[in-house]
């Protein structure tokens, strides 16, 4: 009884604090509302651009370096991402495009980056999302582009060599994969496992530690194979948490990957140039022919500038005639002296060089 009274001041004290938070969001949130105004204000032809990932990252790698908790750095990061996307809205509500169904881990890319405040679209390909964006049907999309255990995803690679939108941020998720039944299957054996083919490789492992023999079917999406599973005892999906939630299911098992580093990349798509953040990566096509040296050729200056290479990767060109596509990220913006310098070598050996974009690393 004696630690009540000490209980009430720390209560009294909570309530002074949040007011206080309310009135200095409200504060924030006016100062957003005001930049919006100035921007609308501004001289020029081309229509204001709200959405600044650059300005984002950098915000919340500050909050990130001062943090002195007990919060985590991460933590503090998520909550300000939010309050962040709040004040977007005010300036200008996003509609942001994603490969869908609902529930799948690119919806929670998207969400990562943009925010609950933001409207999500989901679309049934890669290539639609793309079209979506070009069209201005929305915003922004969303798109993965890399497992760092299945490896890159083509498909997003080809796209780009068809499209002219830019890279504008890039997203990294831990990903996650838990056994889920529908929320009424009870201890109904489980005779079959739904989910996309990549995630039953990621948890290949686990699967045949704990239930060998048990039928896999590959489907389109984790979300789907969560939609598929939801009313149907005996069979079980392989998702994240968002599609459990998304279907009403029941999780028995989670992070049951096989390997606890597994993440996706996933990059944000859109119309705009990106300014510099201070730490950024740049993303280029470079199409070669196929010949002795070619390769070397396009490297070698990245080497001499004393610049760092993040991911290569080959394509063959759309045009045929045995000519090559090579996707090349490396650290850095395209406005520093060194890259241009580069860039401009690089120009001279190939038959085509083209900037996918300059943006901030991922930050959360």
């Amino acid at each position: 009884m004696a630690e009540l009274p000490d209980l009430d001041s720390v209560r009294a004290r909570i309530d002074t604090i949040d007011g206080e938070l309310q009135r200095l969001l409200n504060e924030r949130a006016s100062c957003a509302l005001r930049v919006g105004e100035i921007k609308q204000a501004a001289p020029g032809d081309e229509p204001p651009v709200y959405y600044r990932p650059e300005r984002e990252a950098q915000i919340l790698a500050r909050l990130k370096r001062e943090n002195t908790g007990p919060l985590s750095d991460e933590d503090m990061a998520r909550l300000f991402r939010e309050v962040i996307s709040c004040c977007l809205n005010l300036e200008q509500p996003l509609m942001i495009a994603y490969l869908g169904p609902t529930g799948t881990y690119t919806e929670a890319a998207a969400i990562k980056q943009f925010g609950h405040f933001a409207g999500t679209r989901a679309m049934t390909s890669i290539d639609e999302v793309f079209r979506e964006v070009e069209s201005g049907g929305v915003h922004y999309g969303v798109v993965p582009v890399e497992n760092s255990t299945e490896g890159m995803v083509n498909h997003t690679l080809d796209c780009f060599m068809e499209s002219g939108l830019k890279i504008c941020a890039e997203v990294e998720l831990p990903i996650h994969h838990a056994l889920m039944v529908d929320a009424d299957a009870g201890d109904v054996p489980i005779t079959e496992i739904y989910s996309h083919a990549q995630s039953l490789a990621q948890c290949r492992s686990w699967i045949d530690a704990h239930y060998p023999g048990v039928r896999r079917t590959p489907v389109e999406s984790n979300a789907d194979a969560a939609r598929r599973v939801s009313g149907v005892a005996g069979t079980a999906a392989i998702a994240g948490d968002m599609a459990a939630e998304r279907y009403g299911l029941r999780i028995l098992a989670s992070n049951i990957e096989d390997r606890a580093d597994n993440k996706t990349r996933f990059l944000v798509i859109g119309k705009q140039k990106v300014g510099p953040s201070g730490h950024d990566k740049t993303s280029i096509l470079v199409s070669t022919r196929n010949e002795p040296g070619a390769l070397y050729k396009i490297l070698e200056p990245f080497h001499r500038h004393d610049i760092s290479l993040t991911r290569i990767e080959t394509r063959p060109a759309r045009s045929g005639s045995w000519s090559y596509v090579f996707f090349i990220d490396f650290d850095g913006h395209q406005i520093q002296d060194n890259i241009q310098l580069v860039i401009k070598e690089v120009e001279e050996v190939a038959m085509e060089v083209r900037s996918l974009g300059s943006y901030p690393q991922a930050v959360i």
